[in-house]
This record gives C-alpha cells, structure tokens and sequence, in this order.
C-alpha cells in the first residue's frame, strides 16, 4: 500500500460535480482516500483564454503499482468524457498523480514527481491544506516552502 497525493482540476459543465464523480470513482478504481481538500477556484493555468478552473487535492491509499495508477486515472478520465484535444486546453476532467509515495521515477508515459508542482499555485494550494509536511522527494523542500516560494501570479480562491 502506498500512500499517493492526485489533482482534480475541471473547468468545463458543472464542474463540482465533476470533481465530485472523480473522487467517486477514484475511491472505486485506485485506493481508499484518506484525506481531501476543499475546493479552490483559479484562471487557467497555461493556456489563459479558457473558462477558470475548479481544483482540488487528495490523498489515496493504493497497492496500484505507478503505470497501472497512470492507466487507471486515465480511465476515470475516458469514463467521465475527457477529450483529449490541446495541451492545458479546455477538459472536462483532469487527473494528475503528484506523488507516488516517495518514489522518483521517469518513463515515456509518467514522471513522479509530476514536474510541474513547484510552478502552480492552483496544485500547491490544495496540497498545503491536506500535507504541509510532505517533502518533495527530489526539490526537499515541504510542501508549505514549495507554496511560500511559488512564482505563480495565479491566484487560487478556496471556495
């Protein structure tokens, strides 16, 4: 069992309801989920022209090895309708693995830590509710420095 930390992000329909499904149907599909965070609204990250998004954050107990959890979220994903058109574009749904314990680790399809989580607000934010303390397995740093450090102009509203 492995303790793993996952971003919901939607920013199209009714997106509460969407994040509301994903824990749903991550709770079915991945592991039991020990902890989640609030609701945090931000604009887009990325691509900026697009409806803002609704994120959140959890933590999951999963015996999921990392390229089966990777096929799982991206299931969950099909399941609920994503699309994938453009990188950071408009989604229905978007399920990132963040941490996988404290495992590092790159293949062609995944890299734990995802790479992005120092650079986003809209990822940090949520974490720093449910896991202050954690410490990032390659930067060192815990979760609440990598928050008070982040140049993401982004604000994020916990809703």
């Amino acid at each position: 069992m492995e303790r793993v930390y996952l971003a919901t992000g939607s920013n199209i329909g009714d997106k509460s309801a969407h994040l509301a499904k994903a824990l749903e149907l991550i709770e079915g599909y991945v592991g039991d989920i020990v902890q989640v965070s609030g609701v945090y609204r931000t604009a887009a990250w990325g691509i900026e022209d697009q409806p803002e998004f609704l994120n959140q954050a959890m933590a999951v107990d999963s015996n999921l090895e990392p390229e089966t959890l990777l096929l799982a979220v991206m299931d969950i994903e099909r399941q609920m309708g994503r699309e994938r058109r453009i990188r950071w574009g408009e989604r229905l749904i978007d399920i990132d693995i963040l941490f996988y314990g404290d495992l590092v680790s790159q293949s062609q399809r995944l890299t734990i830590p995802h790479p992005f989580i120092q650079e986003r607000n809209f990822v940090l934010q949520p974490l720093l509710e449910i896991a202050p303390d954690f410490c990032h397995p390659v930067l060192q740093k815990s979760i609440r420095e990598l928050a008070a450090a982040c140049p993401d102009p982004l604000k994020v509203e916990r809703i």
